[in-house]
């Protein structure tokens, strides 16, 4: 057992040695004859030794428990609130945090996180994360109501501007790659479609791009996509299909003649509001090609590429003009003219195919078939089969 005091450890010493010479002069008294009588000296002071230690051990006995035996004080047990920590007892003291030295700031506020790029105020980016997942509600000073469509370049957004008329903003599944630079290029060649006159065309309002993302402001047009419309009501009979060609060849004529090339023109990208056909979606490939994160390969709907695009040639307005026969063919059949198995198949079908015209209007056979020449410079321009489908 481990005393608590030095004290205490002489006196036990003490008495352990007054036991020890108490045991050894009895040991050297007796000569082992219990005949031998001792004399009464003798008894007499080794009965005051034993009675003086008896009550000098009984006394430190006592002393000695209530030092070793010490009672700890008892605390009462903490009482424990909903939602609160239990209080310490009155000796805990909670241990201090250091303070940090001179040259650190601790930030304020909760630590950050890092999500996807989040648009904010200050530009023209979103300021939360609510529709879709894709962090937008407002592009300054647009703001955004719903998703309304998504292809392969980017979801498109119906919103209202600060006049309270509706837009179409699209914003680009790619991401632009490069510098302040190459944003800045993106923005001027993807402009370029705002020369575009807006007959049978939605009009480009604005282009922007805020860290590496792109979105294109243009014209809201009230209804379906040429494949939708098709896909639900079936092929466009004669005189539909003949005002679906002369709006949209007119269109490619207006796109042309501001030097755009639409390099995408399918019935995606035709939309039939009230008014007529509406092009879409053109001047924008382009620019996505040569400024954008992609992943290789072919760019565009396949099935209605031109044979210069599949092959790697120059792209020029031809390209669109084959493109647009072939979007005439599916308004006409609900099918495409090129399709096919695989991606081969479709390569084969478009550089060697010549479907059949026969389902088209008289007025539309003869054009329609120029348009699908696979010599680009075979082909007529947008003017040009204008002239022949309305003379």
């Amino acid at each position: 057992m481990r005393l608590r005091s030095k004290n205490l450890g002489f006196a036990t010493g003490l008495y352990g040695a007054f036991l020890l010479a108490y045991a050894t002069i009895a040991s050297v008294m007796d000569d082992g004859n219990p005949a031998t009588e001792v004399e009464a000296p003798v008894n007499a002071a080794a009965g005051v030794w034993l009675l003086v230690g008896w009550l000098g051990g009984t006394a430190h006995a006592l002393f000695l428990r209530s030092k070793v035996f010490r009672s700890q004080p008892r605390h009462p047990a903490p009482s424990v609130a909903w939602g609160r920590d239990p209080a310490p007892p009155p000796s805990y003291r909670r241990p201090t945090v250091p303070p940090a030295p001179p040259s650190y700031r601790a930030p304020a506020g909760p630590p950050p996180s890092f999500p996807r790029p989040s648009w904010n105020d200050m530009g023209a980016m979103p300021v939360s994360r609510s529709l879709d997942g894709l962090g937008i509600d407002r592009i300054k000073p647009y703001v955004l109501t719903r998703k309304i469509g998504e292809g392969g370049q980017g979801a498109v957004y119906l919103a209202h501007g600060p006049d309270g008329q509706p837009v179409a903003i699209k914003v680009l599944h790619n991401r632009i790659i490069g510098g302040a630079a190459e944003r800045e290029s993106f923005v001027k060649e993807a402009a370029m479609a705002r020369r575009v006159r807006p007959f049978a065309t939605a009009r480009v309002i604005d282009v922007g791009v805020i860290e590496d993302l792109a979105y294109i402001v243009s014209e809201y047009v009230p209804g379906p996509s040429l494949e939708r419309l098709v896909r639900d009501e079936g092929p466009r009979d004669g005189d539909s299909l003949t005002r679906l060609a002369i709006g949209t060849v007119a269109a490619l004529n207006g796109i042309h003649a501001a030097d755009v090339v639409h390099r995408d023109f399918k019935p995606a990208n035709v939309l039939v509001g009230p008014d007529g056909p509406r092009v879409i979606d053109f001047g924008i490939a382009r620019a996505v090609d040569r400024f954008t994160m992609t992943s290789g390969g072919l760019r565009g709907t396949l099935i209605y590429m031109s044979p210069e695009q599949i092959s790697g040639d120059p792209v020029g307005p031809a390209s669109d003009i084959f493109s647009w026969a072939s979007t005439m063919l599916f308004g006409a059949t609900g099918r495409h003219a090129f399709d096919g198995a695989s991606h081969p198949h479709i390569y084969r079908m478009i550089l060697q195919h010549h479907p059949d015209l026969s389902v088209l209007p008289a007025a539309l056979r003869d054009p329609v078939a120029a348009c699908l020449a696979k010599d680009p410079r075979a082909r007529p321009t947008a003017a040009e089969v204008m002239m022949a489908v309305t003379g």
